[in-house]
C-alpha cells in the first residue's frame, strides 16, 4: 500500500522579520539625502498588524514604500503581505498611507483555493483546517503540480507551503 503524502497551505508571516525590515528601511531613509529636513516616519503596529508611512508628499511616501518593499524582499517576505488601506492627509501638510499586514487566508480565498485544486482533477484531497489548508494524496508529482498551479494564481494572501511529507 502506498504512503499518503501531504503539505499545508497557509499565509504565515514572521512578524519579527517584518519588524526587522521596517527598522532597516527606517535607517536607510534616515541616511538618505533627499529625506533630510522633512517628516519621514514608518510606524509598525505589531498588535494591530498595520504599517503607517508618513512623509511630506506622495512622492516621498512612494519612495519610502519602495525602500520598505526592497527590505522585505531581502528578508524573504512577500510583497503580497501588504494591503493598502487608505491614503489621507496628516497634520502639517503631510501625507499618510496605511497598510494592513496579511498573515492568514480568508474564508472566501480558502474556498477559491479548494475549488482550484478540485478543478485540476487530480487524486488529492484538500481540507480546510482553520488558518491552513491540508492537501494530501498518494502521488508526490500531483502535490508539486498543485503547488506550481497555486503559485501562478493571483491571490490576495501570500501563500506558504509547509510540512511537505
Amino acid at each position: 500500500m502506498a504512503k499518503e503524502h501531504s503539505f499545508d497551505i497557509s499565509a504565515k508571516l514572521d512578524l519579527q522579520e517584518m519588524k526587522n525590515a521596517v527598522i532597516q528601511a527606517q535607517k536607510e531613509i534616515d541616511n538618505r539625502y533627499d529625506f533630510k529636513g522633512i517628516t519621514k516616519e514608518i510606524d509598525f503596529n505589531q498588535t494591530a498588524k498595520t504599517i503607517t508611512i508618513t512623509s511630506a508628499s506622495d512622492n516621498k511616501v512612494d519612495a519610502m514604500k519602495d525602500i520598505l518593499i526592497s527590505k522585505m524582499n531581502k528578508r524573504g517576505i512577500s510583497i503580497n503581505s501588504l494591503e493598502e488601506l487608505k491614503k489621507e492627509d496628516s497634520s502639517g501638510a503631510n501625507r499618510k498611507y496605511s497598510f494592513k499586514i496579511i498573515d492568514s487566508i480568508e474564508k472566501d480565498e480558502a474556498k477559491k483555493i479548494q475549488t482550484e485544486i478540485k478543478g485540476l482533477k487530480l487524486k488529492v484531497s484538500a481540507v480546510n483546517q482553520g488558518d491552513e489548508i491540508r492537501v494530501s494524496g498518494k502521488n508526490l508529482d500531483d502535490l508539486q503540480s498543485i503547488m506550481r498551479h497555486l503559485k501562478s494564481l493571483d491571490l490576495k494572501a501570500p501563500l506558504v507551503f509547509d510540512n511537505f511529507r
